[in-house]
């Protein structure tokens, strides 16, 4: 019955429009870690949104430089109720890309929050502004309601997450047992399905490169020079061709991953990728054997960002100098990051294009994972389908990256990923916005696994 009051508190908070109010005062924070002069934006936000609410709840916060001198500052917040309790470490993150606010439909400005519909709409309101403070609100609920957690709670919120988390690993590496805890339970990301809770338990690595043909300074008169100078264009294009078939499938042994173990394809079994996507699924696209859930969250893809030589808008009869391409590959465990890059170059010599320059981005975010049938795992989705009675989809990792494995390889925590947004919310674009639905299910999710995990924590 205590638990059910809880959640019911939750509930009211959501009914009186509490939660869409404290979010507005949330995103009307200029938070833009992307955008220099809002750099004072990233300790206000701190100083004056989040630590008030945690040292509301008894938490001992601190505010910290960030080590590396492009990123905003770090805020570390503790509550320990008894040493001999589990410790529960979250994290969040306040800063926001761009505002992009030209790009925004009529009536909508990114730092007001504007309801439409089910929809509340603000740059920052799924990522991550309503999601740490519907955790926060969860905490606050259960500590209302029993007095006291249960359990202790670590938090480490950053302010640079926008721009690659600069320093955060470093951080932690730095401070081990200050941070030391039995589990990252946290919040970001979206949902599979609105209507359904989903888990994640890691995420893909990213590693992001230029292909680059440059050949000479300046255009030529392509009807002079046709036939007599080679064209970056067509250079580049054959390299990127080299790197998939014509379905996407990748080429590079080193680049295809040992880790999809049917483990992980029982995780995978059955998840609602295809139906009702927006835009839809393109089944004949990636690696044919695999279904769609394995392609996205068990397997590596290659992507070209952007692609250019000459002048696009504006071409001229002539033969450019050079050409590039920024590309990615997004990669599960068991694909060596260390490898990725030298197995490129191996393959681009092998079919002849010694002429491509490959110029690697500042940084590869890892690629972390854990077991489906790991005891934290179990014990979050049995008390997520209590509260909701629907299981909620497990995935082993989610298909984007976020800086998990700071806490999974450096802290060396079991970590669980319980997101409050969905697919289609428009996050770093125009337009983004929160579904209430699903904020009133991510309360009443929080809450009662807060409460659960006071009691009888594994």
């Amino acid at each position: 019955m205590a638990r059910e009051a809880a959640i019911k508190t939750a509930q009211t908070y959501f009914d009186s429009g509490t939660l869409q109010s404290d979010l507005a005062t949330l995103v009307a924070f200029q938070t833009e870690s992307q955008a220099p002069e809002q750099k004072p934006q990233l300790a206000r936000y701190l100083v004056e949104a989040i630590e008030p609410r945690l040292q509301a709840m008894g938490f001992e916060t601190r505010i910290h430089d960030n080590p590396d001198p492009s990123g905003g500052p770090l805020l570390v917040a503790l509550r320990i109720e008894d040493p001999d309790f589990k410790t529960v470490l979250t994290y969040g993150h306040g800063d926001v890309t761009r505002a992009q606010t030209d790009q925004w439909r009529a009536g909508l400005s990114p730092f007001d929050l504007t309801e439409d519909g089910d929809r509340l709409y603000g740059r920052g309101a799924a990522d991550n502004k309503v999601q740490h403070l519907i955790n926060f609100k969860a905490l606050e609920t259960v500590l209302a309601t029993r007095g006291h957690l249960g359990f202790n709670v670590k938090i480490i919120f950053e302010m640079s997450e926008e721009i690659g988390s600069p320093g955060l690993a470093a951080f932690c590496s730095a401070n081990k047992d200050l941070l030391s805890a039995d589990v990252l339970i946290a919040s970001d990301g979206p949902r599979l399905r609105p209507d359904r809770a989903t888990m994640f338990m890691g995420a893909r690595g990213g590693a992001s490169f230029d292909l680059v043909v440059d050949l000479r300074e300046g255009a030529h008169h392509s009807g002079n020079w046709g036939g007599l100078l080679a064209d970056p264009a067509m250079l580049l294009s054959h390299a990127i061709a080299s790197i998939t078939d014509a379905r996407g499938q990748l080429r590079i042994p080193q680049w295809r991953p040992d880790s999809l173990t049917q483990t992980i394809r029982d995780a995978l079994d059955g998840l609602p990728i295809v139906q009702d996507s927006f835009p839809p699924v393109d089944e004949d696209w990636g690696e044919e054997s695999l279904t769609p859930a394995e392609r996205a969250y068990g397997w590596n893809s290659f992507a070209v960002l952007a692609m250019t030589s000459g002048v696009p808008d504006a071409p001229v009869n002539a033969i450019s100098g050079k050409a590039r391409a920024t590309c990615q590959l997004r990669y599960v465990v068991g694909t060596d990051p260390a490898a990725l890059l030298p197995a490129l170059r191996d393959h681009l010599d092998a079919h002849g294009l010694q002429k491509v320059q490959i110029v690697p981005h500042a940084e590869i975010f890892p690629a972390t994972r854990l077991d489906p049938t790991h005891p934290w795992v179990t014990y979050v989705k049995t008390s997520i389908t209590q509260t909701t009675g629907m299981a909620p989809h497990v995935l082993p990792n989610l298909a984007g990256s976020l800086p998990n494995e700071c806490f999974s390889d450096i802290l060396g925590l079991p970590t669980v990923w319980i997101p409050h947004s969905y697919l289609g919310c428009n996050q770093h674009a125009p337009n983004e916005h929160v579904l209430k639905p699903v904020c009133e299910s991510g309360l009443q999710i929080m809450t009662g696994l807060f409460w659960d995990i006071g009691e009888s924590a594994p």
